[in-house]
This record gives structure tokens, sequence and C-alpha cells, in this order.
């Protein structure tokens, strides 16, 4: 694989502190971090996206399973603590932090408005969880003709033969699914 480093974007999706907790945090974030400072090193911008509602859930649809139970029980607002980047990978200033309403990071939000206005055609991928808002924006993005590339160990989903079938057989037909080691390699 060839530096993809010109006209690329990192998006670390879904590092909030609300989803992270259901994972085992000496896990996920070393490979996240490892990626975010090789991207920062390379001046490679990075770009924070979240899921967040409004306060009474006007996002969301009664038929949409997922985000209805929530709506229900409540959180997950954009002001909640749940929603906001774990600090373990806190954004820095210059960094811009998406808000979604569905499972797509595109789904809602600015995101295409920010990549487009930069002429970033390239996206490196990494969050949770990989069956989840990995896989959603995959095949949204492609479908947008970006360039992919997913970091398979900087992503993470509760099933792990899911995620094994994702990273091994889904995602190469759409995207460069590498290892963060091997995408840092690149950048060097």
């Amino acid at each position: 694989m060839q530096d993809q480093s010109k006209n690329a974007a990192l998006l670390v999706m879904d590092m909030q502190n609300g989803i992270v907790s259901h994972y085992a945090e000496d896990v996920v974030f070393p490979p996240v971090q490892k990626a975010l400072a090789h991207a920062r090193e390379h001046h490679i911008p990075v770009i924070f996206i979240r899921v967040g509602f409004s306060e009474g859930y006007p996002e969301v649809s009664p038929q949409n399973k997922v985000f209805s139970s929530i709506a229900k029980i409540g959180g997950m607002t954009t002001s909640d603590e749940s929603t906001q980047i774990h600090a373990a990978v806190k954004p820095e200033a210059n960094e811009p932090i998406v808000t979604k309403y569905r499972f797509s990071a595109f789904a809602g939000s600015t995101l295409e408005t920010i990549l487009r206005s930069r002429q970033i055609d390239t996206l490196i991928l990494c969050g949770i969880a990989t069956s989840g808002v990995v896989l959603s924006t995959v095949r949204e993005a492609f479908d947008k003709d970006f360039s992919l590339t997913v970091l398979k160990d900087a992503c993470f989903d509760q099933d792990p033969e899911v995620h094994r079938v994702l990273t091994e057989k889904v995602f190469p037909k759409q995207a460069n699914v590498v290892t963060v080691d091997a995408w840092c390699d690149i950048l060097v």
C-alpha cells in the first residue's frame, strides 16, 4: 500500500464516554492513541465523530430499534457526559468534533461538508463499533468515492467474530485494511 497521507483525514469514531465504557480501556486506547499521534505528527487532519441527540430526541424515530430505546431511558444528549470524547483520546483545539444522529459518520452531520471544504478524498477509519459506525461509514464513504483505509486493530466490536468477518472479508472489498503499525510504517 502506498502513502495516502495527502488529502487524507483520520476519523476517530464514537470514542465517547458512554460507548468506550463497554470495552476494556487498556485494549482500546493504545492503538487509537498511536494512530492519533502519527496522524498529528504527519499533519493529517483528525476529525472526531460522536453520536448524540438534542434534548427531547427530535432526531429519533420510534421505528429505530436502537435509538428509540435510548430516547425512552434518557441520556446520550449532546450535553450529556456520555457523548463527550473520552479524555484518553482528547481532541486538540483545531480538531473538529462532528455529531451524527445515526450509525454512519455522515448521517445528519457536517462531516461531508468539512471533508469537501478541505479537499479530503482519503479517509482512515478507527472506532467503536466495527459492526456499527465503522461498517456504516465504510459503506457510505465508498459510495461517495472516498479512498478508504480501516485500521483493524483500532476498531472494536463486542462480537470478535463479527469484527473478524468484517475486517477480513467485507471491508477489503471497499477499503485497505491494515494494522495501525502497518499504516504508520507507510507514513515514515
